[in-house]
C-alpha cells in the first residue's frame, strides 16, 4: 500500500480552487519532442482513459496539442529533477502551466511515476478516489497526457483534462 501511495500524488486539483491558489504565472517546461516509447504510452494512456470515461457514462474525451505539451513539460521537469509534485518548475501550479502552454479552460490533473505500462497507470488512477473523479468528470473535453523518462529509465507521467 505503500508504494501505491509514493507512486500516486492524491489530488483532487479542480480548476476553480486551484486558481485561487495560483500565486505565479510560469510558462510550461520545455519537454524533448516525445521517444517513439513515450509516444506509445501517452496514446494508449488516452485510449485506455476513454474507455473508462465511454464505460462509466462519460463521453471520450479529445486529445488536446496545448494540453499535451504542458503534461509533458511537466513531466520532463518530474523526471529530470526526480520529484514528483503538482508544483512544478519554478513553483508552478497546474493551471498556471495549462494557460502558459495556450489551454484556457484546464480542468484537473493526474501524475503517477514508476508505472511500466499504459494500463498500469490508469488502473492506479482508478483505484485511487481523486485520480478516478478526474478522470470521469464527464465535464471535461480535452485530455493532454505528457509520458517522460528520466535519466535511469524511471517513466514519469502528467495527464491533464481541460473544460
Amino acid at each position: 500500500m505503500r508504494s501505491f501511495l509514493r507512486r500516486l500524488a492524491v489530488t483532487a486539483l479542480l480548476a476553480p480552487a486551484a486558481a485561487g491558489a495560483m500565486t505565479m504565472i510560469a510558462t510550461p517546461a520545455e519537454a524533448a519532442p516525445a521517444k517513439a516509447s513515450e509516444q506509445a504510452l501517452q496514446t494508449e494512456i488516452n485510449r485506455l482513459t476513454n474507455i473508462e470515461r465511454t464505460s462509466n457514462g462519460c463521453p471520450a474525451v479529445t486529445v488536446n496539442a496545448a494540453l499535451t505539451k504542458a503534461a509533458r513539460g511537466h513531466s520532463g521537469h518530474m523526471a529530470q529533477t526526480g520529484s514528483f509534485s503538482h508544483t512544478g518548475r519554478g513553483g508552478s501550479r497546474f493551471v498556471a502551466r495549462v494557460k502558459a502552454a495556450g489551454y484556457a479552460k484546464p480542468s484537473s490533473e493526474n501524475i503517477a511515476f514508476g508505472y511500466q505500462t499504459a494500463s498500469a497507470v490508469v488502473d492506479g488512477w482508478m483505484k485511487s478516489p481523486g485520480h478516478r473523479a478526474n478522470i470521469l468528470n464527464c465535464k471535461s473535453k480535452t485530455v493532454g497526457v505528457g509520458a517522460v523518462f528520466s535519466a535511469n529509465g524511471t517513466p514519469y507521467y502528467t495527464q491533464n483534462f481541460g473544460f
